[in-house]
């Protein structure tokens, strides 16, 4: 079996790493759009070489109604990750990782959110738009940090309404890959341990459509 062709894999990346990128969260922006108020979010396509990661002039990000019931057929903008953050080592090690697991080319886009899901007092959806698909051919979750939170499970389900078939609320470091054409994901709301300050969860998605 060909690496590219694995419907799933769990993988852990360096801790330096994550301690790299882990600061880089405390900046990331709210947005206007539906969910802007609690998922803060910064978005880049960017192109992977072994010496280093280029980052991509910005674009729009925007699903079909098909596949996002929940803000499709919205082109929505999103602050580009940070310079700083994508000259990193352990942001070229993260990016790096996803496009030799699918053996992808030096010049295929990789689309990456940085994502900060934060639950102030209650408990909040982490993905709202529920059990779904992003219409890519590979995407990953990779966790950078959890604090003060309950929930946020990462589940994988071979159709929109089976049972799942993974469910892990994947600890800093974890990366989750999965092939998107065929398998279905899903997070669980998060609710803070501690109403007296505010939860967090913060996350990369890489995501690859195939040249």
């Amino acid at each position: 079996m060909t690496t590219s062709s694995l419907l799933m894999q769990l993988n852990q990346l360096d801790d330096n790493d994550i301690k790299q990128l882990q600061p880089s969260f405390d900046n990331l922006p709210g947005t206007s759009h539906a969910d802007g108020g609690y998922r803060l979010r910064r978005y880049s396509v960017v192109h992977v070489f072994n010496e280093g990661v280029e980052k991509l002039p910005p674009r729009p990000f925007m699903q079909t109604s098909d596949i996002n019931e929940f803000q499709g057929d919205v082109a929505r903008t999103f602050e580009d990750i940070e310079s700083e953050t994508v000259q990193k080592p352990g942001f070229h090690a993260m990016c790096r990782t996803f496009r030799d697991m699918y053996q992808l080319s030096d010049g295929n886009d990789i689309e990456i959110h940085q994502i900060r899901i934060q639950a102030d007092n209650q408990s909040v959806q982490v993905a709202p738009e529920g059990v779904h698909q992003d219409g890519f051919d590979h995407i990953a979750i990779v966790s950078i940090g959890r604090d003060n939170i309950d929930g946020g499970d990462f589940q994988v389900f071979s159709h929109k309404t089976s049972a799942p078939l993974f469910s892990l609320p994947l600890a800093p470091g974890q990366m989750a890959a999965l092939d998107d054409r065929t398998l279905w994901h899903y997070a669980e709301p998060i609710t803070p341990v501690d109403n007296q300050k505010p939860g967090t969860m913060d996350v990369f998605v890489l995501t690859a459509t195939r040249k």
